[in-house]
């Protein structure tokens, strides 16, 4: 079953001139990483593997966002420890920092997507559908062929209509 990726609840943007949203990135496909600094897997998959898909895809196609997600060590993975860290590792893609929970526990967006931690990868359809969901590390190759089917794919599915029909830019069925 197709279901619409939950918009993202996040308190600081880094990297953007306007926080980006699912609903503003409609038409394009999107590629998220969920990481937190202090992750080894992060640095070492994770990130590296979210600037090969950014210079593997035109962005007119492939919008590649991060997601910030801190369920533990919050008093070292601060805003201002972010920004230092992104300039640190050249990470130039838009990166949100998830909302708290207020409570110390799991981040509002990590909450809604069941996330079960970090590295998480994220691809969501150009119709705002999200068509996976990877704990852990995603092979470069598969990855990239999967992107590369969901960037090929101009249909617009509305996974809300009971009959169906695809949508097309030339018209519905």
């Amino acid at each position: 079953m197709l279901t619409t990726a939950p918009e993202w609840r996040t308190t600081n943007w880094f990297n953007a001139p306007t926080p980006p949203s699912l609903a503003a990135l409609r038409g394009k496909m999107v590629f998220v990483t969920a990481f937190q600094m202090l992750c080894p897997s992060c640095v070492s998959h994770g990130l590296p593997q979210a600037l090969r898909v950014r210079e593997a895809f035109r962005e007119e196609d492939v919008a590649v966002i991060g997601l910030h997600t801190v369920f533990e060590h919050h008093k070292a993975m601060t805003p201002t420890s972010l920004e230092a860290f992104l300039h640190e590792y050249k990470i130039a893609f838009p990166v949100g920092v998830d909302e708290p929970d207020g409570c110390g526990g799991i981040p509002h967006t990590m909450r809604a997507y069941a996330m079960r931690g970090t590295p998480t990868t994220l691809l969501i359809d150009r119709t705002g559908v999200l068509r996976r969901h990877a704990f852990g590390h995603v092979p470069d190759l598969r990855l990239g062929a999967e992107i590369a089917a969901l960037v090929a794919d101009r249909r617009i599915e509305d996974p809300g209509d009971a009959k169906g029909g695809v949508c097309t830019p030339d018209g519905c069925s």
